[in-house]
Order: structure tokens, then C-alpha cells, then sequence
């Protein structure tokens, strides 16, 4: 039998849910703040379902290329000390499709290994530009058509709405169409944390993204929208990402670092500013990736053929170097006993 005793106006059952939240550690909201049911923002950062604040410390991993991969690649960087994954499906118009009951059994994986899942449509990288590439509108129709596989898993997954859908002149229609797209979803029933990517291949080159982003937030009915950075040859020098992160820090606005890596076709980057910083200012990092990747960027997959006992330079630099992940990622308190 449950009791509530009530002392001078304060119900006890309440004293002992804040008690809770301390002694889990992280940073809870303050007492009287309705906890919802799954990820959500609360002053430009971003908590967990257990009104914990949650920072993302983990790898991409293209799960549309590499769906057998994807059991053993969970397991393998959560005992790495991983406490999120960037999983790539896709809507078929470039791979295979993953359908409904295949993104509820990812979901599924993530859980069962305590990691928090970021979905992300993959056939929108590179619109206008490369053969094949989808616009964002369109992964909003895939998000919607499989919302059955999602609704209900608020707490553990996170909807990423397109990767690096634009990259041309297509940049100026960025705010109105990313906009309408968050708004469709939430029509649609989905109330999860959204992520948007930046324009100019992710990298915001055009700073649209940062002139833009208020205005954008603003428009998501449940303000429960993070932006998403790319860092690559952009980023190559640590002013840079202070100045950039800086700018939504200040306003007080969610962004993450979703993708980034120590090198890229555009040049160098800064992985240990973005690191840094990213500890610094308890900003979420999603390493570019655990393996898989094409020829021409095989330098940054983190282990060889999928294989964790064979990490490559970068793999070590991520998990094992300074504000790596084993250093600073954290569980998801959603997770807790």
C-alpha cells in the first residue's frame, strides 16, 4: 500500500523523488518541474525522461550499409563506455529500406544494451548534389510512415531528421523547410526530441543555421528541437569551434556536435578543441565512425572490420585520449534500476 504524508504543505513522496534525482548524480531539474515522458529541453540543454540533465558521448554507425553489423557493434561500444549511438536507416531510396519493425528492433538493441538511440535518415546527405539524394521533406514522410515503431520510445530515442540534406543554393530555403518539417512531426504524433541538421554539408559554412535557430526552435510546438553541427575542415582551429558552440550557449539554445573526425576532405580539424569543448561545456559528441566507411575516408573508421579488439588510431584517440569517452560519458539515468 502506497501512503503520502504531507508535511507543512510538502508531499514526502516529493522530498524523497528530489532526494533521488541527487543522489543519481547529474544535474536534475528543480523540484516542481513535471517530468515528461521522454527526452526534452529545458533551457538550451538537454534531460532524459528521468529529468536528469543527458549528454551524448558516442559514435556514428550506418546501419542501413551494415544491418548485421549492428547487434554485435551496440554491444561492442557500450562496454566501451558509450552512452549513445547515431544509427543511419534508410528510407529506401538509396539502400535497402529499413522499415517499421526493423527500426523498432533497433531500438530494441540499443535498450537492451542501455544506449540511447539518435535515428538518422541517411538518403537526404547531399541533396542537389548527389545522384539519388532525397530532400528532408521526404524523410519526414519515412519518419511518419513508420511513427508506430517510434511513439511509446521517447525515452530511449531521439529522432534525427536528416543527415546533410543541404549543400547548394538550396542552403536559403533551410529555416522554412526545416520548420515545416518539424512541425509535420508533431502533427504527425511524434513528440521526441527532433534534431536538424546544419546547412552546407552539416558544417553551417553559411552560418544559416546560427542566424536562424531561434526562430526555428520557437516553431517547434514542444521546443524540444537540438541543432545538430557537423565539424570537419571548417572547424580546423580552436577559435572556431569556441566561437561556434559559443554562439548557442549563449542564447541559450541545444546544439550538439553529431559528426566530427580529426581529418576530412576539406582539410584538418581540431578533434581536441571540439573535445574540449564539448566536455567544457557539457555539449553532447557523436565521433564519425565505428567502421564501414567508404575508401577514400576508411582512415576514419575507429576499429578495422568491425572488429573491437582492433582499434585504429582515431578509435583510440576517441575512446581512450583526453575528454574521450571512457573519461566522460555517462549512462542515461533513464536506464537506472
Amino acid at each position: 500500500m502506497r501512503m503520502r504524508i504531507t508535511i507543512a504543505g510538502v508531499s514526502l513522496i516529493a522530498v524523497v523523488a528530489a532526494v533521488s534525482v541527487v543522489l543519481m548524480g547529474g544535474r536534475p531539474h528543480s523540484v516542481g518541474v513535471r517530468l515528461r515522458p521522454g527526452f526534452h529541453v529545458v533551457d538550451g540543454r538537454l534531460y532524459d525522461a528521468a529529468g536528469h540533465e543527458f549528454v551524448m558521448r558516442g559514435v556514428g554507425h550506418s546501419h542501413a550499409s551494415y544491418p548485421q553489423r549492428t547487434a554485435r557493434m551496440l554491444s561492442d561500444v557500450k562496454a566501451m563506455g558509450a552512452n549513445t549511438v547515431r544509427v543511419e536507416v534508410s528510407t529506401g531510396a538509396v539502400e535497402r529500406r529499413n522499415d517499421e519493425a526493423d527500426v523498432a528492433h533497433v531500438i530494441s538493441l540499443c535498450r537492451r544494451n542501455r544506449l540511447v538511440c539518435v535515428l538518422v535518415v541517411h538518403d537526404t546527405t547531399g541533396w542537389g548534389y548527389r545522384p539519388g539524394a532525397i530532400p528532408q521533406s521526404r524523410a519526414v514522410d519515412y519518419w511518419i510512415s513508420i511513427r508506430r515503431a517510434l511513439i511509446g520510445q521517447e525515452k530511449y530515442a531521439i529522432v534525427h531528421v536528416a543527415n546533410e540534406p543541404y549543400v547548394l543554393d538550396n542552403v536559403r530555403t533551410w529555416p522554412t523547410d526545416t520548420m515545416d518539417s518539424i512541425r509535420r512531426l508533431r502533427a504527425a504524433g511524434i513528440r521526441h526530441t527532433l534534431m536538424v541538421d546544419a546547412p552546407d554539408w552539416g558544417q553551417d559554412l553559411s552560418f544559416t543555421m546560427r542566424d536562424h535557430a531561434a526562430e526555428v526552435f520557437a516553431a517547434d510546438p514542444d521546443h524540444n528541437t537540438v541543432f545538430s553541427i557537423h565539424m570537419y575542415g571548417a572547424f580546423f582551429r580552436a577559435t572556431n569551434v569556441h566561437d561556434y558552440l559559443g554562439r548557442y550557449l549563449a542564447a541559450k539554445l541545444p546544439i550538439a556536435v553529431t559528426e566530427f573526425a580529426y581529418t576530412h576532405h576539406d582539410g584538418d580539424v581540431d578533434e581536441d578543441a571540439i573535445m574540449s569543448e564539448a566536455q567544457a561545456q557539457r555539449i553532447g559528441y557523436l565521433a564519425w565512425s565505428w567502421s564501414g566507411n567508404t575508401a577514400d575516408v576508411s582512415n576514419l573508421d575507429m576499429v578495422k572490420g568491425f572488429d573491437a579488439n582492433k582499434l585504429t588510431w582515431w578509435g583510440h584517440r576517441v575512446f581512450d585520449g583526453p575528454n574521450g569517452i571512457r573519461q566522460t560519458s555517462r549512462e542515461a539515468t533513464v536506464y537506472a534500476p
